[in-house]
């Protein structure tokens, strides 16, 4: 790495699958015409070393809040999470352009992009105010 060049940032890619049906109504060879371009697309991220792991996720699962627990699948959702990435890439630009590069973006999947922090921003700004307070004093 050049000196005036920034370090590598974190990004998680989330795949938001909108349109499970359209798969099912693929043929068996155009579904795996899909998977094996899925799969090449991944392992030449994998090999750029830009991808970092990812995996598909089962519609099952639950949803824990202050009061209750809901277990899945949530079929009633508009938009299920079907999988991650974990990108290691040079910016939000470059995060975006391997997204676009999707192969399932055609048929309905959302791919989101969200940087990944050091740490979660509502402590780091009660760190930051509670510094604040004490030079204050």
């Amino acid at each position: 790495m050049q000196a005036n060049q920034a370090a590598p940032s974190a990004y998680m890619l989330i795949f938001r699958e909108s349109s499970p049906e359209t798969y099912v109504a693929m043929s068996a060879e155009q579904r795996k015409k899909l998977l094996n371009q899925w799969n090449a697309w991944y392992d030449g991220l994998a090999a750029e070393g830009k991808v970092k792991g990812g995996h598909p996720l089962r519609p099952e699962g639950r949803v824990v809040s202050n009061e209750r627990v809901l277990d899945g699948p949530y079929a009633e959702g508009k938009e299920a999470v079907g999988g991650f990435f974990f990108l290691t890439v040079d910016s939000l630009d470059e995060a975006t352009a391997i997204a676009k590069q999707c192969p399932t973006l055609r048929y309905g999947l959302i791919a989101e992009i969200r940087p990944v922090a050091d740490r979660c921003a509502v402590l780091s700004q009660t760190e930051q105010e509670s510094s604040s307070a004490l030079v204050r004093t």
